[in-house]
């Protein structure tokens, strides 16, 4: 039987011994090794977009169109958005001369937008420090709140590191059976919603080689449950990220807490991110994947990282299956989304569209992936070799 690139043979016996009692863990086993024939597969939109002062709503507005619309995914739904707003504002202030965190306008578009398709309320979610539920904390990014609040419906914020507004975590479980964790505990505002928005950045990623939809869930773990300092019964304060559980593996999230499926797999970060992104993508399935590529950075995904360079695709991207955008945000980059680990721009970590692709999620293969608007060749942008600094 051959071997699928990107899972390791453990991973395929496993899958194979579930498969032989009746279950899977791996579903891409079930279809054909996780073939890209086999794979699901949704329209992905590209839109020329120079500046953000352009008319944003009314770029979007016509993405969602070409994607078939969003009134059926969203009317009388409870919405939620996932930002990017990555780095610890402690040692890395926001500064918008480097935009490597969702702009702030796309975040008004898009909640407009969604509001107007008939959601009944809307929650902005994201996991930063400190964890606290003050609305000065996400104002500090540039988020018109006032406007925000107004665009036609209900509109929540949730700071996800921690409890937040609960009382106790969700159990969200990973459908194959996980890469790394079998099921992962999320704040409350993961489950509490009908649909799930993926606003990401177009920029690179030091372990992830692109950070796009897919990596954008890697926040979706709570620092109180996953950071380095949650300690043996969890931590409603943290301080410090996700280093020691997530990425080495040096200590598991506290008791209590669903731990790793198998400690003798790879401490390696790169390893270990992209199939933790994975798992929590299948464990809290995307509905609707948004790139934001009219300014970011190249060479890693934030200012911590050397050598990174502020760039301007000029574009955007939407579609309803995370794994077809992202395949379709890495032709834009010029980079292959097949690409396996050791090749640009996957030199430090293994290629997450793949491991997504392998379990079912989504098809990397362009040719089965419908592009609407920008025509590719027009979109393209060269985003160098990647993570190199």
């Amino acid at each position: 039987m051959p071997q699928p690139k990107g899972i390791s043979r453990r991973e395929l016996m496993a899958g194979a011994a579930q498969l032989a009692l009746g279950g899977f863990t791996l579903p891409g086993l079930a279809f054909g090794l996780g073939r890209s024939g086999s794979c699901p597969t949704a329209p992905v939109a590209i839109a020329r977009c120079r500046s953000y002062k352009e008319d944003l709503a009314g770029i979007f507005g016509k993405m969602f169109d070409q994607i078939g619309g969003i009134g059926s995914l969203v009317k009388g739904k409870t919405v939620a958005i996932k930002l990017n707003l990555t780095g610890q504002p402690t040692h890395f202030p926001v500064k918008p001369e480097l935009p490597y965190r969702t702009n702030p306008d796309t975040v008004l578009a898009v909640a407009h937008l969604l509001a107007r398709a008939g959601a009944q309320r809307i929650r902005i979610l994201e996991t930063f420090f400190p964890a606290g539920q003050d609305m000065a904390l996400w104002a500090r990014y540039g988020l018109d709140i006032a406007a925000i609040n107004n665009v036609g419906c209900k509109v929540e914020w949730e700071n996800g590191q921690n409890l937040g507004n609960a009382k106790k975590y969700v159990e969200l479980k990973v459908p194959y059976g996980g890469y790394i964790f079998p099921a992962y505990h999320l704040n409350h505002s993961f489950a509490d919603c009908d649909v799930f928005v993926s606003m990401s950045k177009m920029k690179n990623h030091w372990f992830g080689g692109v950070t796009m939809s897919i990596k954008n869930s890697f926040g979706n773990t709570p620092c109180a449950l996953y950071g380095d300092d949650c300690g043996a019964s969890g931590n409603e304060a943290p301080s410090k990220e996700r280093g020691a559980v997530c990425h080495s593996g040096k200590i598991g999230p506290p008791k209590g807490v669903p731990q790793e499926l198998d400690t003798k797999t790879p401490r390696d970060a790169g390893y270990r991110v992209t199939r933790i992104a994975v798992d929590l993508i299948a464990a809290r399935p995307v509905h609707l994947a948004i790139v934001d590529g009219v300014d970011s950075i190249a060479g890693a995904e934030g200012e911590w990282n050397r050598g990174v360079k502020i760039i301007h695709p000029g574009v955007l991207l939407a579609g309803k299956n995370p794994v077809c955008v992202d395949a379709a945000g890495m032709a834009v980059m010029s980079y292959d989304p097949k690409a396996d680990r050791g090749t640009k721009p996957f030199y430090h970590g293994d290629n997450a569209l793949k491991l997504a692709e392998a379990v079912g999620i989504g098809t990397t293969d362009l040719s089965r992936i419908e592009l609407a608007g920008l025509p590719l060749e027009d979109a393209r942008i060269d985003f160098g070799p990647g993570p190199v600094g």
